[in-house]
């Protein structure tokens, strides 16, 4: 309780520095705390398909619908919320949808059924389609102008929560096994007590600032199809993105162990060092896109880490570390300044875009992940980041992006 209403006074503090025009930080990053526990708790999903398999009987094709019907109310539902949240905004869905993340874990710990684990899969995945698009508008009321370090901010948190999931599931689950998923449910009723206070900021402070923001900026009426074609050139960087970093966060370790004969213990540190560099990357590309515009730093972040993705199948060990580090810090910095460009091609639809792009983004993610490990099985693990090699290419699209003028570039 004592936590709780410390929340409500920082955040109260941060509505009052709103008033003035200010960034509020408290809230920010109140948010990207809330993204860190999201995100940390659908990563402990996979950690038990090890048990579930063994327990249940599982097939590998079982265990890949598990994930599917994860990954359908994950993504596709995200911009169906965002959408409504936009015609009628709803500040407790926020504390509301971890309700959902709690239901999934508590019932995922006592799952003993494979209909229990698709409805637990399932209510996880609603919990996060309901988090993101929601958190990331308030992101966005929040910025006080300064969009890109707002999204970066909150999006940070996010890939926190990722990297520490595998170390918990490796210090709980593994150890404790499925039923210690009803612990990490009480993190879902840590981030409801902070999300209700920014529930609170939100319906006090954060829509009329919205609405404020959206009258004072410059609006720039583009044709529809070229709106659209906008949107659709940002998904294919999504795309390109997504899947190449789905190669290294799923396959880099058999990687090295397989190339390099490391240790698994060697090849997680390599993989850390990634996941450390790409939570770099995002605090960087939103502020970059802020001062030198969202149009370069969406070439640079997707386009410039090509040449080091061709080196990385011919580099020795030496040199795979720091080029894994330099690829996670350029291509991490995309996604800030992609949902910003997006949110700014369609204005006053700040949740649909949001749930669009998170929901593609996790689609994209999760579907790569299964068709390079289909071509793993094919081929080897060296081709998969051999094909994955060009996928930076992509970013030449960039050109074709239609051009918001200097304040909004």
């Amino acid at each position: 309780m004592k936590e709780t209403r410390i929340d409500r006074v920082g955040i109260e503090k941060a509505g009052a520095q709103l008033a003035a025009g200010g960034t509020a930080f408290g809230v920010i990053v109140a948010i990207s705390f809330c993204h860190l526990l999201n995100d940390m708790m659908q990563s402990l999903l996979p950690a038990i398909y090890p048990g579930l398999k063994s327990e249940l009987h599982l097939s590998f094709g079982q265990i890949g619908m598990v994930t599917l019907v994860y990954q359908i109310t994950a993504s596709i539902l995200q911009p169906l919320i965002g959408l409504y949240a936009d015609k009628r905004p709803t500040p407790m869905a926020l504390p509301g949808g971890t309700l959902f993340s709690l239901a999934g874990l508590t019932v995922l710990s006592i799952a003993h059924s494979y209909g229990l684990v698709l409805v637990g899969a399932a209510l996880l995945g609603v919990g996060s389609s309901v988090f993101h698009p929601e958190s990331s508008r308030v992101a966005r009321m929040a910025a006080g102008g300064r969009h890109g370090l707002a999204q970066s901010l909150f999006q940070v948190g996010g890939n926190a929560g990722q990297a520490l999931g595998p170390l918990a599931a490796a210090l709980v689950v593994v150890r404790w096994g499925q039923s210690s998923l009803a612990f990490f449910a009480l993190l879902a009723l840590l981030s409801g007590a902070v999300l209700w206070n920014v529930a609170n900021w939100y319906r006090h402070h954060g829509l009329s600032r919205l609405q404020v923001g959206g009258a004072g900026a410059l609006h720039i009426e583009l044709p529809r199809g070229q709106a659209a074609r906008g949107i659709a050139i940002l998904l294919a960087l999504i795309f390109s993105k997504y899947v190449y970093l789905a190669s290294l966060t799923s396959y880099y370790t058999f990687y090295l162990i397989q190339r390099f004969d490391l240790s698994v213990q060697n090849a997680q540190i390599h993989l850390f060092a990634f996941l450390a560099a790409v939570a770099v990357g995002t605090v960087a590309g939103g502020p970059l896109g802020d001062r030198f515009g969202r149009k370069y730093v969406i070439w640079f972040s997707i386009l410039g880490a090509l040449p080091f993705t061709l080196a990385l199948p011919y580099a020795g060990l030496f040199w795979s570390g720091p080029l894994t580090v330099i690829i996670g810090l350029i291509l991490a910095s995309a996604f800030p300044a992609i949902v910003v460009f997006a949110q700014e091609l369609v204005p006053g639809k700040v949740g649909m875009i949001s749930g669009l792009f998170f929901g593609f983004s996790f689609g994209m993610g999760g579907l790569g992940a299964a068709g390079l490990g289909w071509l793993a099985d094919h081929s080897s693990i060296e081709m998969v980041f051999r094909v994955c090699a060009f996928l930076p290419a992509i970013g030449l699209l960039t050109a074709f992006l239609p051009n918001l003028g200097r304040e909004r570039n």
